[in-house]
This record gives structure tokens, sequence and C-alpha cells, in this order.
């Protein structure tokens, strides 16, 4: 399993497999980037209808074999993910303050109380606050965890050593803002830890087969209409070094989702004899062989200067 989810770094300086710090050792590339402005996408995400989505469906929630069975959800999403503890680095997190934004049902969340550290919760929908709750309280913990809006966070500057936001700012009308809102969080010298969606990705390239290519649809905007909920972006890695331009020491690792591999359970607008030959009939062994560089998520790892 480790080999499958193997990551792909990204040399800004060279095009090979590792950035360091683009900041100080990849100085010309550091400019380009720096005045990069990211890809526009259509405006108006409605927030409502957002909030509708994840109450509707927390992140996870087909992996519940019964309303409080977060047992079975940890497993299915460590299971599927295992390069999530690595990435997170939860036992390094004693004693550190630790902000996650958007915390889905509280798989993660309740990893760093576990590990001691000093962690507060937010997420948009009221939902997954309380199942994320709900999952804390019975593992013994009393949970700091809100309501709120990862473009304008209601904490001040400088609070935080870790902001932590996997899978969740591309969900966002302007995800610029909460990169930008992140680092203003952090205390000088902390970490944001992000994990956003690639372009291009298998993932992406398999709803473009589904709802774009017969409607004159790009991939892009198959990601934005048909992944998850409505309005889901995607990014280049310069585009992500563009955004993460304020940051130091960023660096990137790619790796496969499980959607990119099917290994996930399909969603119910997935489900059907047709599909089920397709998860049968993919082949992983070739994809994952050669299609490293279209892994939907790419782990951003990133710290605000001293």
């Amino acid at each position: 399993m480790p080999s499958v989810y193997a990551p792909q770094r990204f040399n800004l300086a060279k095009g090979s497999t590792h950035c360091g710090c683009y900041r100080h050792k990849c100085f010309a590339a550091h400019r380009v980037y720096n005045s990069f402005v990211p890809v526009s996408v259509p405006p108006g995400i409605n927030k409502d209808e957002l909030r509708k989505f994840w109450d509707s469906e927390p992140c996870g929630t087909r992996y519940l074999e019964s309303q409080d069975d977060f047992a079975t959800h940890s497993k299915a999403r460590y299971s599927l993910e295992p390069f999530i503890p690595g990435f997170a680095e939860f036992a390094s997190s004693k004693g550190l303050r630790v902000l996650e934004v958007g915390v889905g049902m509280g798989a993660d969340y309740l990893e760093w109380l576990k590990a001691g550290g000093v962690a507060i919760g937010i997420d948009i929908s009221l939902g997954s606050i309380a199942k994320a709750e709900r999952r804390c309280e019975l593992a013994g913990f009393v949970p700091e965890l809100a309501v709120s809006d990862a473009e304008n966070l209601a904490f001040p500057d400088r609070t935080f050593d870790i902001v932590y936001s996997y899978g969740v700012m591309h969900h966002s009308s302007d995800v610029q803002r909460c990169i930008d809102e992140a680092w203003r969080v952090l205390k000088s010298g902390g970490q944001a830890k992000i994990m956003l969606y690639h372009h291009p990705s298998l993932t992406g390239f398999m709803l473009w087969l589904r709802f774009g290519l017969t409607r004159g649809k790009s991939m892009r905007e198959a990601v934005y209409q048909n992944l998850e909920s409505p309005g889901t972006k995607s990014f280049t890695k310069a585009e992500m070094l563009g955004m993460m331009r304020s940051f130091e020491h960023v660096r990137l690792e790619q790796v496969f989702s499980p959607g990119d591999l099917l290994l996930n359970r399909p969603s119910p607008r997935f489900r059907g004899r047709f599909y089920e030959t397709i998860w049968s009939l993919f082949p992983r062994f070739l994809v994952r062989r050669f299609c490293r560089h279209l892994g939907l998520f790419v782990l951003i790892t990133a710290q605000k200067p001293r």
C-alpha cells in the first residue's frame, strides 16, 4: 500500500522531485511565482448552499455503519489515505496550539487531542460539528469546536503554532483569502499544513469523461460542478505556489486520492452495474506505475517567516 501513495515532490529550480524553500533557494523561480495571479474561477458560490451540502452528508458519512460508528470511519479513512498521519504529524503536536480548518466528522481533530495538542476546530457545517463533538465526547475528550468561515477566522493574529486544513479550502469561494487567513493567525515560525486538489488529475479526467466531454465542458468545469460540493476548485502546482507566496520553506507532495484509484466506496451518483464493472476492471497497477503525476491530492507544508 505505501508504494501506491508514494509522494511526488516538486522542484521549482530543477523540475524534479523536491521543493525545499522556493523563497530562498530558488530565487529566480520565486520572482515568477511571487507575481503569479491564480487562475480565475466562476464567481458566486452560495455559502448557504455549501452548508446545506455538507450538513446533508458530512465528509466520510458513507463509511459510517451506524450513527456513532466512528471507529469504522477512522479505519476506512486512514486505510484509504495512510499518508495523513505523516503529513499532519499528530505525534509531534503535544502542547502546541492547533487550528483545524474544516474538521468534518472530527477524525483528524480527535488525533490532535489524543496527541496532547491544544486544538480548536471549525467547520462551516453545523451537522459536521455535531458529529465531531459527539465523536470526541465518546472518546472521553472535551472538544473546542465552532461553526465558522475559513475566509474570516475569528482569532487574533499570531495565535497558533499549526494551521491544518485537509481537503477543505478548495471548496471555498476565495481560496486565497483562506490561505491568507491561515497565515495571519499563525505565529511567526508556525506551520501551515494544507491539502488542495490538483489539476490535472485522474479524478478530474474521469469526471470530465462522465460530465464534461459530451457537454463541451473543461476538466476544471467538470470538477467545479461535480466533485463533492458545488464550486470545488483544482490547481496546478504553480498556482498553489503562487497562493503560498507569503510563506517560506514551501513543500508540495503529490499523492493519489482513493478516487484516483477507485478504492473508495462509490457515492450515490455512481451506483449501479455499469459503475460496479468499472470499479472491478480499473487498471490500478498501471495507474500506480505510470500516473503518479496525476494524483488529485497535493499536501502542502509551509512556514510563516520568523
